[in-house]
């Protein structure tokens, strides 16, 4: 089967078979993280970013290849969970640009396509670096341009391309130093490996694409006798506003059609309606916010094999809009001044940053990495026109800053990596005072924090020169392995012993969930023995997977 086309169906097979497949494999992927941490998770994080790219696609009506590869940039958008899914979203979001306004793309499109995607996602970090995601990806699409050019098809840029990558991904390790230590490939080089390659099986495999071409969504029905198409138009948007009353408006919008789709969060829906009257419900919609991304489709013609009024603006459909009087729309609450929105995980910890003033806290689960929706949401939930987010992991910063750009609100990131530093953070904070003033504070306060953190390995390495074996108690501190050793009361020990200067007066551990609190207690008096000048305080922190979280400052 000859592939001088990738269309719609296509596309959708590709990317069912790579979410799978990538399902399949995370483990392996998760893995190859530098620290051998149980909560290394870049395939995991890509993975539910992929997934949640498949479930917005697969709300996508026809074939075309625009819209569906638009409803993938905007599902992984918000699902983009890690430093790995931000970057695999604006790999996303770049294809969808190159895709644009297209209903098929023959091999240099395609190409031009995967280069539009590695160009955007450069643009998202801030300072790039060799031997990663952004390596593979961007030697991926190089492949692809060079095979276009030699006259292969569709499939065999994406083979050829494939296979290119995979041969970069195996020289990581000589682009950056700290792979070939811990003997490992670039983890989210590997993940987009694996995606890829689940995505090239799918389009070798005619069936695949096929049955991807015939596939419908629930609720859409085509019938042999056009006359039983009651609404014509398939109607979809997005809107963008202040605190979204998502039932009531799927309870007006109900009386307009069927088919009727609301959901999204209190700064982002997304509708999809088959109606007979799209004009009224734009206009209603209109009512409450911004609206992006409307499609019009006549689905008779559709049918017939003539997609219409495709991607048309809000502005070009509607001349005089029909406002139903009886719906109300809700006025937003007075809010504060200043929130602060917090990642956290650990009933101990949750206490004690709410005890310090946080208004918001985003639960992490096991491994902390929210998605980019779930910052939205809470963002949006906190009554305040300003918010200071503190996300306590360095791979929550990059979601958090892709959150930010999803809210009408003023939102400073914090950039604190763990939880002590945001513990630090709040305490550096001054009610009262504005959002730039609390901002600057904050992150002078985090500066001068020393943290540590108290785990196990979960496969045997080498890191900077230290041996560490599966099962071993690891002590990290700022990117570094501290101490290794076989009880974790031992290597907190090494651990503040090579934090604590003369000047420091402060030693603040969080105790997790597998630490009994009378074995904790008896380590912070050890401490006060051995450190009688320094203030030692102990906390329950509840944490999964990590013995103690420790600061010194």
């Amino acid at each position: 089967m000859s592939f001088e086309y990738l269309g719609g169906p296509g596309f959708r097979a590709m990317l069912v078979a790579a979410a799978d497949h990538l399902e399949q494999n995370k483990d392996s992927v998760d893995a190859l993280n530098v620290f051998p941490v149980p909560d290394g998770d870049t395939g995991t994080n890509m993975s539910l970013t992929v997934r949640s790219a498949v479930k917005h696609m697969n709300g996508v009506i026809g074939d075309s290849l625009s819209a569906i590869a638009e409803a993938v940039s905007f599902g992984s958008l918000m699902g983009a969970r890690g430093n790995s899914g931000v970057i695999l979203s604006q790999i996303f979001r770049g294809l969808a640009r190159g895709m644009a306004g297209k209903d098929k793309v023959n091999p240099s499109e395609l190409s031009w396509a995967l280069q539009e995607a590695v160009d955007t996602a450069y643009k998202a970090v801030m300072k790039p670096v060799e031997g990663t995601i952004l390596t593979v990806a961007r030697e991926y699409a190089r492949a692809a341009m060079h095979a276009a050019r030699a006259g292969s098809d569709c499939l065999g840029v994406l083979r050829a391309a494939l296979e290119h990558a995979e041969r970069v991904l195996e020289r990581t390790p000589e682009m950056l130093p700290v792979l070939k230590q811990a003997g490992v490939v670039d983890a989210g080089g590997k993940g987009f490996c694996v995606l890829m390659n689940g995505a090239l099986r799918a389009l070798g495999d005619p069936a695949a694409v096929e049955a991807a071409a015939v596939k419908k969504t629930p609720g859409f029905k085509v019938s042999e006798d056009l006359g039983e198409i009651k609404f014509v138009y398939d109607t979809q948007l997005l809107i963008r506003g202040r605190d979204l009353p998502q039932e009531v408006i799927r309870g007006a919008l109900g009386e307009h059609g069927d088919s009727l789709l609301v959901v999204g969060s209190e700064r982002v829906l997304k509708v999809h309606i088959h109606t007979n009257t799209p004009d009224r419900v734009i206009g209603y919609c209109l009512r409450f916010g911004e609206l992006s991304e409307v499609t019009i489709e006549n689905m008779k013609a559709q049918y017939e094999g003539l997609v219409t009024a495709a991607g048309e603006r809000a502005a070009e459909n509607v001349a005089d809009p029909v406002l139903p009087e009886t719906i109300p729309v809700p006025e937003a609450a007075e809010p504060k001044e200043v929130a602060v929105v917090s990642v956290a995980v650990g009933d101990g910890l949750v206490k004690i940053l709410k005890s310090l003033g946080v208004d918001e806290i985003i639960d992490g689960g096991q491994t902390m990495n929210p998605s980019t929706a779930e910052i939205v949401e809470a963002l949006n939930r906190v009554p305040a026109k300003q918010v200071l987010v503190l996300p306590n992991n360095g791979n929550i910063v990059m979601a958090a800053e892709q959150a930010r750009m999803l809210t009408d609100k003023e939102v400073c990131i914090i950039p604190t990596k763990s939880v002590p530093q945001g513990v630090a953070a709040l305490l550096a904070m001054t009610p009262g005072q504005d959002l730039v003033a609390n901002a600057e504070r904050m992150k002078g306060a985090i500066n001068r924090v020393k943290t540590g953190e108290v785990t196990y390995a979960v496969r045997s390495t080498t890191y900077q020169d230290v041996t560490i074996k599966e099962g071993d108690i690891i002590g990290i501190t700022d990117d570094a392995i501290a101490a290794v050793g076989a009880d974790f009361d031992e290597v907190l020990a090494k651990m503040v012993e090579r934090l604590v200067t003369e000047d420091d007066e402060v030693i603040t551990i969080f105790y997790g969930s597998e630490v009994d609190p009378a074995r904790a207690e008896a380590v912070a008096g050890r401490l006060r023995e051995a450190y009688p000048d320094r203030e030692i305080e102990m906390h329950y922190g509840g944490q999964p997977l990590y013995y103690y979280l420790l600061s010194v400052e």
